[in-house]
């Protein structure tokens, strides 16, 4: 998108001088930058130094400005919330929201102007999505940046739509070719074999949820998996955010619940609302790193991930010294591993060869752990766990997720060393090692955010109709912010030793190669055919979301 100017007329807080082009030079000039719909508008300024910028909060969330360099932070701002910082020296000054680090902006200082420079209206200058961000370093795996023009190419055909933020399209594994679309907004719809959408819900949570913002939240109903047996038995799985309970810290977020349903013994494409069984309530600090997909393994066991509890950085309220996902008396950050059948009446019980049963410092739940929000995981054919964990400022990363391992959040961010004090630079030295000498253990993938935020993991490719796709990890970026959707398309190949190789899937028949949407998830049906799921807006509203079947460059579908 191109840059485009506009004009914003400067404030002048002198109670004995109005607006004047000509005005001495004066420290109370004031420009006004607003934060609303999850983004700085304008997102690029320019003042002379001497002047004072104002933001003001017109969002339904906190937020914060903070600069990359230290120099000013706002701390927590409400809504209706204001921030104001002097520029006394001339530079360019780049700033986030720490608790929404898609959100980014700059404010570029130039010497004071003299009289005659002041005839005119300040400049504000804007790139949109397309805002450029220095500071970071380049892209650490190959191929990252490869344009979309060079890139192996896809089609997509539309399967479905009318969603408001769909989070995952998963196969109920019995025979019958169903799929099932679940929506942040607690519906789950079934897609038939020949692609017709059943009406009626197959479940509806939306009332039994915690109220969620529709311009942004991370709550909701999160994920969905199916017995392996459940041809059989017809028991699924849910994951939501139900209320806070009455039993959790006063003020805190939500209660996320994992509950077991069974099949309406009437209708095969209803649940039966009177069948839940609540498994296991985790109290949340923070709306924020809930985790989402739920799935079973090819052990048969249940996995589940969760975030750390929420904010930024792993500190705050409900977050213990040193971090939750360090933490293992705690199961924020972890993933789990359970056996849904459980033992003399249990909800669930332990597998006895979970690492940590025999420890007593350690929840034996806990399958893996230093996560910061793994939101999306899959298994591929082989039974490896693909984990993507959403990253702080910098560094997004996918793991391949062993027994026991620690993946280092917060000590590390990706590969690099993290510092929960100033997330925006990577120290050159930390730990190698957890609070039991345990190895960090490395990602297979990492990229960095310039114009991207957040990974969006995927699945190893296993169909028949892209053999260009064959072993690769199909995965993909959200999108560059939150003002407009343009999530990237992304595989991974192994290349040797360390980090795999990755490159970007261009989409056939689409505007420089680019889906030009949010993307939030995948989904994977029997025959290993993949599906991406988007919408045109950052939050769960307007029914803009689409399910898209992976399709080849030439086909006419």
């Amino acid at each position: 998108m191109g840059k485009f100017k506009i004009y914003l007329i400067l404030l002048i807080l002198s109670a004995s001088v109005g607006f004047s082009g000509c005005v001495e030079k004066s420290p109370s000039q004031t420009n006004a930058v607003e934060i609303k719909n999850f983004s700085f508008q304008p997102s690029s300024i320019e003042i002379s130094a001497g002047t004072t910028v104002t933001w003001i909060n017109r969002d339904s969330a906190e937020h914060t400005i903070t600069a990359k360099d230290g120099s000013f932070n706002s701390g927590n701002i409400k809504t209706g919330g204001m921030f104001n910082h002097t520029f006394s020296n001339p530079g360019t000054y780049q700033y986030q929201c720490l608790i929404h680090p898609s959100m980014v902006g700059e404010v570029v200082v130039t010497e004071p102007m003299t009289n005659a420079s002041k005839a005119g209206p300040a400049e504000v200058k804007s790139s949109g999505s397309n805002l450029s961000i220095n500071g970071f370093d380049s892209l650490n795996t190959s191929g990252a940046n490869a344009s979309a023009s060079n890139a192996p190419m896809v089609g997509l055909k539309l399967i479905a739509q009318g969603f408001a933020a769909p989070m995952e399209f998963v196969s109920s594994g019995d025979g019958t070719g169903r799929m099932f679309a679940v929506d942040q907004t607690g519906i789950v719809k079934i897609i038939t074999a020949d692609e017709k959408v059943i009406a009626e819900p197959f479940l509806n949570l939306s009332d039994r949820m915690v109220t969620i913002s529709p311009r942004y939240d991370e709550r909701g109903l999160l994920g969905l998996a199916f017995h392996p047996n459940f041809a059989r038995n017809g028991r699924l799985f849910a994951f939501y955010s139900a209320p806070l309970r009455s039993s959790a810290p006063q003020g805190w977020s939500c209660t996320n619940r994992l509950s077991e349903f069974t099949i309406s013994s009437r209708n095969p494409n209803v649940v039966d609302m009177n069948s839940e069984k609540i498994l296991m309530e985790i109290d949340k600090p923070q709306m924020n790193h809930n985790g989402g997909t739920i799935a079973f393994g090819p052990d048969g066991y249940l996995y589940v991930p969760l975030g750390d509890g929420g904010n930024a950085n792993d500190v705050g309220v409900g977050h213990v010294a040193g971090g939750n996902a360090q933490d293992t008396t705690t199961l924020l950050g972890k993933i789990l591993r359970i056996d849904v059948n459980g033992k003399d009446n249990e909800t669930y019980s332990i597998p006895a060869d979970n690492p940590f049963i025999t420890m007593n410092s350690v929840l034996p739940e806990i399958w893996a752990y230093g996560f910061r929000n793994p939101w999306r995981i899959s298994f591929d054919k082989e039974g490896r766990l693909f984990v993507s964990d959403a990253g702080q400022n910098l560094w997004e990363e996918v793991d391949i997720v062993t027994k026991g391992g620690n993946y280092g959040w917060n000590i590390r961010e990706g590969t690099r060393c993290f510092d929960p004090d100033n997330p925006n630079a990577s120290p050159a030295n930390c730990s190698d090692k957890g609070r039991r000498s345990e190895p960090l253990l490395d990602p297979i993938i990492e990229y960095d955010h310039h114009n991207r935020t957040v990974v969006v993991g995927g699945y190893v490719y296993e169909g028949s109709a892209l053999p260009e796709l064959n072993g690769s990890y199909v995965f993909a970026d959200w999108s560059s912010g939150f003002a407009k959707g343009d999530g990237v398309l992304y595989l991974a190949r192994p290349s040797g030793q360390g980090l795999w190789k990755m490159e970007e899937i261009g989409i056939a028949d689409r505007p420089e190669g680019r889906i030009n949407e949010y993307i939030r998830s995948f989904g994977q049906d029997d025959k290993g055919e993949l599906y991406l799921l988007t919408s045109d807006e950052a939050g769960p509203q307007k029914e803009t979301g689409k399910i898209y079947k992976l399709v080849s460059s030439r086909s006419n579908s």
